[in-house]
């Protein structure tokens, strides 16, 4: 039975809706697209029937060849439903066989991708041979959990059994756990941003602690921008263990500043610009107490767009801090990514398009300082080979298309009905569609 909408886990899964999913094996998805848009076509899991039966996935991460892979699966009749690039692998593992094995159909796939796949027997775990994306395996009682993080096994009292390795495929059955090993051996590229913002504190990642990794990362950018204040407040959830590294290393008060509603659900993009800044206030209010007359450090995990970040420092200011430096916890975001992290377009990233000091006037700051990859490396306590590192400077572990982003999938099928709409209206003059 599949049951899936878009909005929070709490919105979309009633006492209801769980009573009436009922069986021995599920899996689950509850992550953003990174590829298409974010509608509930494009929601995972994936399900369809195909010649041996039922089959699911569930899909993080991003193929870079998706788009050459769906055109070839489109020319030999592949209808597909949706604009992600996940349904891709559904279409390539219900080919027939054995002229293609569902190993030889994985080893097609290029790219970012943490998977799990549901058939009417069998759950299958892959992870791509560079290990961008995490998974792992646990149990409980007798039945075995695979799962993007270790604390979904806290959550539930389940062991950790280990990680999936880089490049191994696991199989799940009445009969236990077995692996397979279908792809070329390639160099660990594990995303760093994981550490620095998207894995919860409460995980563990390579067998190390990602609340003590930000710790860490906090200190290490004391050490390299030191600064002379009397508080130091987090951009709460994920630059709180940061700050509080920064505050040690320092010897500098930390303190709660912002206040972040937990209850808020849902924002969405509004036609004004006062709805807009009322939306950053909602989300993170500010005790004005804490700041006032106040030398502030303000530490956060990521600037990205920048538009945030700077309604922070102006409500700072209005709240009468007299000094607001910033300090981020990973180097500047400079590159896109193509792995599975939602900012493809350059043109977006703030520190692509200004020097240091173009940014701290942007953001009204008095100063700013990033964390540089060294320092990044050092908290993460491994070494810089292991990880991908794309998007601080721009050294790609895995080719791409330089055409790819989010809507690949969208603007190709336009062009293509576009195509085929011109060529039912002869005569027709059409610009050239690559």
């Amino acid at each position: 039975m599949l049951h899936k909408d878009m909005g929070l886990v709490s919105q979309v899964f009633s006492v209801e809706e769980l009573h009436r999913l009922k069986g021995n094996r599920a899996i689950g998805h509850v992550r953003y697209s990174t590829t298409g848009s974010s509608n509930v076509k494009n929601a995972q899991p994936f399900v369809v029937d195909t010649a041996r039966g039922q089959l699911a996935i569930a899909h993080n991460g991003n193929l870079v060849n998706a788009a050459i892979l769906r055109e070839e699966l489109e020319s030999r009749g592949s209808i597909f439903q949706t604009t992600v690039d996940s349904e891709i692998v559904l279409h390539l593992l219900a080919q027939p066989r054995p002229a293609s094995t569902a190993m030889a159909a994985l080893r097609r796939l290029e790219g970012a991708f943490s998977m799990v796949l549901m058939s009417e027997n069998e759950i299958i775990g892959v992870r791509d041979p560079y290990g961008f994306r995490p998974l792992c395996l646990g149990k409980l009682n007798n039945a075995y959990i695979l799962s993007s993080e270790t604390c979904a096994l806290d959550l539930i009292h389940a062991e950790f059994i280990r990680e999936i390795e880089p490049g191994e495929v696991v199989i799940i059955s009445e009969e236990g756990v077995r692996s397979e090993w279908p792809f070329p051996d390639g160099r660990s590229a594990f995303c760093m941003f994981e550490y620095v913002y998207f894995a919860r504190p409460d995980s563990t990642i390579r067998n190390v602690n990602v609340k003590a990794v930000r710790v860490r990362m906090g200190r290490e950018l004391a050490r390299l921008h030191p600064v002379e204040a009397d508080v130091v407040v987090p951009v709460p959830d994920s630059g709180t263990y940061a700050a509080l590294g920064f505050s040690e290393e320092l010897g500098i008060p930390f303190d709660l500043a912002f206040v972040r509603n937990h209850y808020i659900g849902r924002t969405f993009m509004q036609p004004s610009q006062l709805i807009r800044d009322f939306n950053v206030r909602v989300k993170l209010n500010l005790i004005g107490e804490v700041v006032r007359g106040k030398r502030v450090v303000v530490v956060d995990d990521s600037i990205v767009r920048g538009t945030t970040a700077r309604a922070r420092v102006v409500n700072l200011r209005e709240a009468g801090a007299e000094e607001v430096h910033i300090r981020v916890s990973c180097p500047p975001h400079r590159f896109p990514c193509h792995y599975g992290i939602d900012f493809p377009n350059p043109d977006k990233l703030l520190a692509n398009q200004c020097t240091l000091n173009e940014i701290a006037r942007y953001l009204e700051a008095d100063s700013i300082g990033y964390l540089d990859v060294a320092g990044m490396v050092q908290a993460a306590q491994q070494s810089e080979n292991q990880f991908c590192l794309a998007c601080f400077t721009g050294n790609y572990p895995v080719p791409f298309d330089k055409e790819l982003d989010k809507h690949v999938m969208e603007r190709r099928r336009s062009q293509t009905h576009l195509i085929a709409e011109a060529g039912q209206n002869q005569p027709v003059l059409f610009p050239y569609l690559p």
